[in-house]
């Protein structure tokens, strides 16, 4: 990672709380703390409105890429089309990625789900590169198609003929 860019991502991160900071100081009301608020950091209670500092994490340039409309290729290299998507359950684990497959140009294609673990994420370090399915184009092609308010038929690379539920 650019050390030049993380100092600047690092001083503009100081800069935002500092003013945070000023502007909460600036505050010249005094509401009243509640009795039952759990203490702050010093041993005080809290007052309403405290909000804590949020977190931040900084991932380098080389370890996290994103993966929307990235092509996908076939273990055998054949074009399986782009992800459009991507699907998460109600605790907001992936579950699958909606793939834009078929067609030419646009015209022609339809959208499919596959399994989030079926996709293989290993020559991703640049935008050119494609994401590895696990399954063939036939495979694909005999899936049917995602619609938002039909329930989604996932399709896996496990062999198993049964659907997985995924509601309580």
């Amino acid at each position: 990672m650019d050390e030049k860019w993380v100092s600047t991502l690092f001083a503009a991160l100081i800069a935002a709380v500092m003013s945070v900071s000023i502007v909460a100081a600036a505050d010249t009301s005094s509401p009243q703390a509640d009795p039952t608020a759990p203490p702050a950091a010093n041993g005080e209670p809290s007052k309403p409105g405290d909000v804590p500092p949020p977190s931040v994490t900084i991932i380098g340039a080389k370890e996290a890429h994103a993966v929307l409309g990235r092509d996908v290729r076939s273990t055998t290299g054949e074009n399986m089309g782009r992800i459009v998507d991507i699907i998460v359950d109600k605790g907001g684990t992936v579950r699958a990625a909606v793939i834009d497959f078929g067609g030419f140009l646009g015209v022609g294609s339809r959208k499919i789900v596959v399994d989030w673990n079926a996709l293989h994420f290993v020559d991703v370090a640049k935008k050119g590169d494609s994401i590895t399915l696990e399954l063939t184009r036939e495979q694909v092609k005999a899936a049917p198609e995602y619609s938002e308010d039909k329930p989604i038929v996932v399709l896996g690379a496990t062999g198993k003929l049964q659907p997985l539920r995924f509601d309580p």
